[in-house]
């Protein structure tokens, strides 16, 4: 089981860190460790967040963090995560 980020999904979340930088080292540092957490435990996890309401599919589902939505794809026929965005709420 592999996770695997779209680039689009890691040039919201560089733009999402800058902001916070310029608020907060420490914040942005711990937004960052959580995100990564939640995304590690994804495999084992997945089933208890939601369907995303963008999407017309069960397998694309939101993970609230703070005041945005990781969304992110169940690809059940290769075995993966595909992590397509960071949206705010």
């Amino acid at each position: 089981m592999q996770i695997l980020c779209t680039p689009s999904y890691e040039t919201q979340l560089k733009a999402i860190l800058k902001k916070f930088l310029l608020k907060d080292f420490n914040a942005t540092k711990k937004f960052k460790l959580y995100l990564d957490t939640i995304l590690v435990n994804l495999p084992t996890k997945a089933h208890k967040y939601k369907q995303s309401p963008l999407f017309n599919d069960e397998d694309i589902k939101e993970i609230p963090h703070e005041a945005y939505n990781v969304i992110f794809f169940q690809d059940k026929t290769n075995n993966n995560y595909l992590i397509m965005g960071i949206l705010e709420k």
